[in-house]
């Protein structure tokens, strides 16, 4: 067991006061067997009108605010703890029929699947389908999870980690053809990759924690960061972290699963004013080891089923 805490903060700055449309959260961690929450709480300045929780069509927990007031910045701070429970095992408890690939999922569970199979990207030329077909022993079989696990450590070792400060997601042919990218950039062409075998395929974003401090833990940190999950039939949903070669959930925490990361936007929202009043925003995350006995403080109320309340609790009834 591990308890991690980490503190989420995302502020937008304006040239001067601007109203503010509705803004999408998705701050809150999805409790499971192996991530449980503790603790979560979020102050928002100015505060919302009002506030109304959500759950989205793959379950994650959504957080709806409106505002009344103008502003020349707007700040959302999350603070979260959980007991996480790590797992890095390449030993996949797979189903017999799934541990040589190819294989076919079950009549019950291609319904629900076929979603997360079908490729989102063009690539007109085949180019990722080829790509990941040298991942393929040729003349033997080729065991699935020695396939997923090559797969996302090619990605690690041949793929240069590149943070960028434009927004939206790089192409996966682009990603591919600069042998470079960001922590979502490297989930996406995964996905692609995995989904031209004809596997099923989503998103995820979250955060990591890096336990060391010399410079030679993760990377994508400092941020949201983000990667995806396969699934195995017997072994569900299974976790890899092509950027920095995680097989499992060790050291990474779940916030919202998806399609397309587009659906996992983890802040989204709209403003009201002059094109040039934009001034900006900033990203801080810190994830930590945290202290056992939960921490409060002053000004911000905590609810013991870590429901997420605002610093005027009212506002969020």
């Amino acid at each position: 067991m591990t308890l991690l805490a980490v503190r989420h903060v995302t502020t937008y700055r304006y040239q001067r006061p601007v109203s503010f449309g509705e803004h999408r959260i998705m701050f809150r961690p999805r409790d499971s067997y192996d991530q449980r929450l503790l603790d979560a709480r979020i102050e928002i300045d100015p505060a919302p009108s009002a506030m109304r929780w959500i759950h989205d069509v793959f379950g994650n927990c959504v957080a709806i605010a409106r505002f009344s007031k103008e502003a020349s910045e707007l700040r959302f701070e999350s603070n979260i703890r959980l007991d996480h429970q790590p797992s890095n095992a390449p030993d996949f408890q797979m189903e017999d029929y799934a541990q040589t690939y190819p294989f076919a999922y079950s009549a019950e569970e291609m319904p629900d699947l076929t979603r997360a199979m079908e490729r989102q990207y063009l690539d007109p030329d085949h180019q990722i389908h080829h790509w990941v077909q040298k991942f393929l022993h040729q003349g033997r079989p080729t065991r699935t999870g020695e396939l997923l696990m090559t797969l996302t450590y090619a990605i690690k070792e041949s793929f240069t980690y590149n943070r960028r400060s434009e927004t939206g997601i790089q192409d996966p042919l682009t990603t591919l053809m600069l042998n470079r990218g960001t922590c979502r950039d490297f989930a996406i062409l995964m996905i692609e990759a995995v989904r031209a075998l004809g596997l099923a395929a989503r998103f995820v974003s979250g955060y990591i924690y890096s336990p060391s401090l010399d410079g030679s833990g993760h990377v994508g940190g400092g941020s949201t960061h983000a990667w995806c999950q396969v699934y195995l039939p017997g072994a569900g949903w299974v976790e890899f972290d092509p950027t920095n070669g995680i097989i499992g959930n060790r050291d990474l925490i779940r916030i919202a699963v998806a399609r397309d990361p587009r659906q996992a936007v983890p802040l989204s929202g709209t403003w009201m004013g002059e094109p040039g009043d934009f001034n900006g925003m900033t990203v801080e995350v810190n994830v930590t080891a945290s202290e056992a006995s939960p921490a409060r403080s002053a000004g911000r109320t905590t609810s013991p089923n870590g429901e997420l309340q605002l610093s005027n609790p009212q506002s969020a009834r």
